[in-house]
């Protein structure tokens, strides 16, 4: 037997000795050149890129230069001179936190207020929208619903006077998480109190009071903004006409919540975004890129896509039978565009303003229990609902365009419950058959608990197409006629 220390003394004297097949393998291994992979490189260079920016701006030149080929200016470059600020000075309560000690909201109009102040429509925006839904004097770039604002189309400036708001929590000019703490005079960052729907409603309606409107024509939103109209129409029943809901919910549902906290993940996931605590160093540019990548797939719908782009590959001089060596990188178009609108995307909102505001839309439900948990009830109590005239009635007969639930879902009486406040507002609400992330069904639903709420004045239509969720931002024939008719 050898002892322990010969065997290793033994193996240390002795030179390894390799078979041939190890020796051509080690070779080959050395004249491979490395892989590279030029999506990844791209973080680094941007990275790279936005070190050198601030090293510029801490000797005082110019900030990023502007970008001005999108409807929202990019973070951190918001233009004062193109918007109006209300400023609230006194302290707000919110749904979940003690309060604000203060607040600003920043607002856009379009059309002329009525000498009665009757004819004002309030147009609430989706997740990361600023208040810019349409191009003005002072901003002549084309807003996020530039085609369905002025003389003539659906939200008609001719007859209506429109308003706009940067919801709080954003950060388009309304205070948000990277706004400056006045008790502490430091940005609030991850200090910034949960916010809820409710809250970004309520802090419009204290816009209204401060404009001297005390009721609205109509209170019109899509995606997120049909979950503050109908919030609207829910807590200040007697100051709201009319609701317009295009592709929103009354109740966040689980696959939405899901979608939502995905892009959350990958966001808070980034080094760069330090806990929230990113406005003196680096933006946690990679989260946020990776987010709205997720964020754009629920946005759109593979029927689109596949009529869009197919199969096709972004170099038009290969086609996929010809490739010999496929990528890891985006070599399909459909991989190109995702990676485009992640990069377009990523430094143009704020971070923290993501996961506040996609948060409080996971947080929406207007069922009687959650009411209840929250202590929510509306500003004013509301009569029994008088029974529509007979063009009314027979309005909302040709838009009942689908039956009665055959198999409701076990939430439906309770968000019937939830949603007596609406029992007599005229609400219209619009489907979409191809929307991934707020589905039809979720709008079905909507309609259905009203009328068991006592609503004999929705109106529903439910409309093709393979444009998704975005339909609302495309369609101007179908959703801006169904919104025009109504309205007018």
């Amino acid at each position: 037997m050898y002892s322990r220390a010969r065997i290793l003394a033994f193996a240390i004297r002795r030179p390894r000795q390799l078979g041939s097949h190890q020796v051509r393998w080690s070779s080959q291994c050395a004249t491979q050149s490395q892989p590279s992979f030029p999506c990844v490189d791209a973080h680094a260079a941007r990275e790279s890129r936005l070190i050198a920016e601030s090293a510029s701006r801490s000797r005082g030149a110019a900030s990023y230069p502007s970008d001005d080929s999108g409807p929202e200016p990019p973070y951190a470059r918001p233009s004062p001179l193109s918007y109006n600020v209300y400023h609230h000075p006194r302290p707000f309560p919110l749904t979940y936190s003690a309060s604000l000690p203060s607040f600003d909201i920043a607002y856009e109009t379009w059309g002329t207020m009525s000498p009665t102040r009757d004819n004002v429509i309030l147009l609430q925006t989706g997740l990361s929208a600023s208040s810019h839904a349409a191009s003005t004097p002072l901003n002549p770039s084309p807003g996020w619903w530039e085609k369905f604002i002025g003389p003539g189309r659906a939200l008609d400036t001719s007859q209506f006077f429109v308003i706009c708001s940067n919801v709080i929590g954003g950060c388009y000019g309304s205070t948000g998480p990277s706004s400056i703490d006045p008790t502490t005079g430091q940005r609030y960052a991850t200090r910034f109190p949960i916010l809820s729907i409710f809250d970004m409603v309520k802090a419009q309606f204290a816009l209204l009071d401060h404009l001297g409107v005390d009721r609205l024509y109509a209170s019109v939103g899509s995606s997120m903004g049909a979950m503050q109209s109908l919030a609207a129409g829910w807590l200040f029943p007697n100051r709201v006409g009319k609701l317009v809901s295009i592709s929103g919910t009354a109740r966040s549902s689980p696959g939405s919540i899901a979608m939502r906290y995905a892009q959350r993940s990958v966001l808070m996931a980034d080094p760069n975004w330090n806990n929230g605590f990113y406005y003196d160093g680096l933006p946690p540019h990679t989260g946020m890129k990776l987010a709205r990548q997720i964020a754009t797939i629920t946005y759109r719908s593979g029927p689109e896509w596949d009529l869009r782009f197919g199969r096709k590959l972004h170099d038009a001089s290969l086609t996929d039978e010809s490739r010999t060596t496929p990528k890891l990188c985006p070599e399909f178009m459909i991989e190109t565009y995702l990676d485009h609108q992640g990069e377009q995307f990523c430094l143009k909102y704020d971070a923290n303003s993501l996961l506040y505001v996609s948060k409080a839309m996971d947080l929406f439900d207007l069922t009687l229990p959650a009411i209840k948990r929250l202590g929510l009830s509306p500003a004013q109590k509301t009569t029994s609902p008088s029974p529509p005239s007979v063009e009314e009635a027979q309005a909302t007969a040709l838009l009942k365009s689908h039956p009665p639930p055959a198999n409701p879902p076990p939430h439906l009486p309770e968000l019937a419950e939830g949603l007596r406040p609406l029992a007599s507002t005229p609400t219209l609400v619009l489907g979409v058959q191809s929307d991934i992330l707020f589905p039809v069904e979720q709008q079905r639903e909507v309609v259905d608990a009203l009328r068991l709420a006592g609503n004999s004045r929705v109106g529903y239509f439910e409309l093709g197409g393979v444009w998704g969720h975005d339909t609302f931002l495309l369609d101007v024939l179908n959703v801006g006629g169904a919104v025009r008719g109504f309205l007018s």
